[in-house]
């Protein structure tokens, strides 16, 4: 518990020092390497517990961030109503890795993971400008929230139009320029390049999922440039065939939604951010231990939303248990990360192969009130 929340204790005490130069904020374990949104929510954790030192309550805060966490998850599966009620016991009893996450390590993970899934609440309302607020909130928390990016980008173009979306693009931006503010003023190519660094090298002591590879393939760049090429073509494709349901071209989502010729029902926005999210996860150069709340609780409904008859309810619940197995494997082995990729391809074919989530018109709900919305949409 003590090694992270030290370094992230360490790492916002030197902001209240009154260092606002990025690169010299530090911890035992390194630099800083989150966006300020993260020291202002650490900072208020760093108060809230005696600077750090009351670590059974810093415990117990993350406690009861693992219940809200909860309560925004059933809510999105309420809403969708595609997965099995006895799952919800695998989601909340069965995995120890995600409670080590949350409550004995105090990772910084839960915390983005939290409101990102608040911001999707917020998107199952129409809410949309407050949920590009949130959805911004989370990336300047950490930066993995980007995985979800591409497909919030596609949902904002099949609401509004290239032109409709962009004052919510501007929201996202905006909200990072002013969080960053005061670290801008001061070094402003530290700030981006620290809190954004999408070329960062892992160490392969830590990896999960590429263990059965040679160290030095792992660091090697063209490694990690092909991985990025999967990662677009798999977003390109899903764009193309999972996500665009129109019989009109898929530049049309550039036109206003009044001014198509065909206006397609949208696809489910759960469906597009979470499918989204798991193709930046399989794609990833390297995840650490931390990262599996990227997409542990996404797992159900990526399994149960696209039904097929060649992968019934108990094999899918024995996924869910290899996946958590691969995950619990201390330090991770050769046959624990060549299953976790097979488990993930299995997710794949199910989401490119099983029927797809059925469509509804979206329009704007009446009132603001949940039961506008209907639970087919989602």
């Amino acid at each position: 518990t003590e090694i992270d929340w030290k370094a992230y204790m360490q790492e916002v005490e030197g902001f209240t020092n009154g260092t606002l130069d990025y690169t010299q904020l530090k911890g035992d374990t390194g630099p800083l390497v989150y966006p300020a949104g993260f020291v202002y929510i650490f900072l208020g954790l760093y108060y809230a517990t005696g600077r750090g030192t009351d670590i059974r309550l810093a415990q117990y805060l993350f406690a009861g961030l693992y219940l809200l966490n909860l309560l925004l998850v059933f809510r999105i599966y309420c809403r969708t109503n595609k997965v099995p009620p006895y799952v919800f016991f695998f989601m909340c009893c069965a995995s120890y890795r995600i409670h080590s996450i949350f409550v004995l390590r105090l990772f910084n993970d839960p915390v983005a993971m939290a409101i990102l899934f608040l911001a999707i609440n917020l998107f199952l309302e129409d809410r949309w400008s407050w949920g590009c607020l949130l959805f911004s909130l989370a990336v300047s928390v950490k930066m993995n929230i980007l995985l979800f990016a591409p497909g919030l980008l596609f949902l904002l173009l099949q609401r509004f139009g290239l032109l409709g979306c962009i004052p919510k693009l501007c929201i996202c931006a905006l909200l990072q320029v002013i969080l960053g503010l005061p670290f801008l003023l001061v070094n402003p190519m530290g700030y981006l390049t620290r809190s954004f660094d999408l070329g960062r090298q892992f160490q392969f002591k830590w990896t999960v999922n590429w263990r059965f590879l040679p160290e030095e393939v792992f660091q090697n760049r063209a490694f990690h440039a092909a991985l990025l090429l999967a990662h677009l073509a798999g977003l390109g494709l899903f764009a193309l065939h999972r996500w665009h349901r129109s019989k009109e071209s898929i530049l049309a989502l550039l036109k206003d939604p009044a001014e198509r010729k065909h206006p397609p029902p949208p696809l489910t926005i759960v469906f597009v951010l979470f499918s989204s999210n798991f193709l930046g996860v399989c794609c990833s150069r390297s995840l650490h231990y931390q990262f599996y709340v990227w997409y542990f609780h996404t797992l159900p409904y990526l399994l149960w939303c696209t039904p097929t008859a060649k992968l019934a309810h108990m094999p899918k619940v024995l996924l869910l248990g290899v996946i958590e197995l691969c995950w619990n494997t201390y330090p991770s082995t050769v046959c624990s990360s060549l299953s976790l990729h097979i488990c993930h391809g299995l997710v794949l074919l199910q989401l490119w192969y099983g029927t797809a989530p059925p469509l509804a018109l979206h329009t704007p709900p009446p009132s603001r009130r949940p039961a506008a919305i209907s639970k087919k949409a989602q």
